[in-house]
């Protein structure tokens, strides 16, 4: 398979922790930048979704692993308040074979080799509050204003046939930071919300640690699950990250 990672070699394994329990010194903004390896374990697909053809669209990309990244930006409005920008761009692509007659996005495959190509890039704004803190934790809980920017698309002996999705969701955020030792730090770091129509679950969770006054480094696990049900789309993935993180706070 194919991916397409819209970020340099250079910038995988990095990632940004927000605010330290005790920042000290240090100042109110976090820049942040993740990146690894991401693996799915399910991508389902129907368009439309109430006459389209089921195909699991892994029999064509394959599972991984793909290169990605994420970048955040956090801004500590007063000791209580804050905001975070998040730009997660993923785009993925490979060469299959459709193993049934498929009709997807009005146009009907035949069994066989065919190119697929799967975007789910999303742009997050998050507000945060912090309801506790202290020595050894902090808890921030708040509200996540999501806009995908989705795409599957088929490829096969000269035709081409997509569905394409820009929206709006929103989401409850849940950021935890937890002091393990003098030197280490456990982050859980949240975005979800479920419905009848649909749900996205995006978690989080890693260790870091201080490298100097505003430098930080860290490693850790996501996951993303989720997806919508409705007559225009059916579509459900399952993705799992493995990442490395650096982060910079002034």
């Amino acid at each position: 398979m194919k991916a397409q990672s819209l970020c340099p070699i250079v910038c995988l394994g990095m990632v940004a922790a927000t605010p330290a329990v005790a920042a000290g010194d240090r100042g109110p903004v976090t820049v942040e930048v993740e990146g690894g390896g991401v693996w799915f374990s399910g991508n389902d697909v129907r368009v439309p979704g109430d006459s389209g053809t089921r195909f699991d669209l892994l029999d064509l990309t394959g599972t991984g692993a793909n290169g990605f990244y994420r970048i955040y930006g956090a801004w500590d409005l007063t000791r209580r308040h804050g905001l975070r920008l998040g730009i997660a761009p993923l785009k993925v692509s490979g060469t299959g074979k459709l193993g049934k007659r498929t009709r997807f996005a009005g146009t009907t495959f035949d069994p066989g080799r065919t190119k697929a190509t799967y975007r789910f890039s999303t742009y997050r704004l998050t507000y945060r509050y912090t309801f506790a803190e202290g020595p050894r934790a902090a808890w921030r809980i708040g509200f996540t204003g999501l806009v995908r920017d989705a795409k599957i698309q088929l490829e096969q002996d000269g035709q081409r046939a997509r569905d394409t999705n820009v929206g709006f969701v929103p989401l409850l955020h849940l950021y935890g930071r937890v002091r393990l030792t003098p030197d280490w730090d456990f982050v859980l770091d949240f975005d979800g919300l479920a419905a009848p129509q649909g749900r996205a679950l995006d978690l989080g969770l890693k260790v870091v640690r201080d490298v100097g006054r505003n430098w930080q480094v860290g490693a850790g696990y996501r996951t993303l699950e989720g997806g919508v049900d409705n007559d225009e789309v059916y579509n459900f993935a399952w993705l799992h990250y493995g990442f490395a993180s650096l982060a910079y706070r002034f």
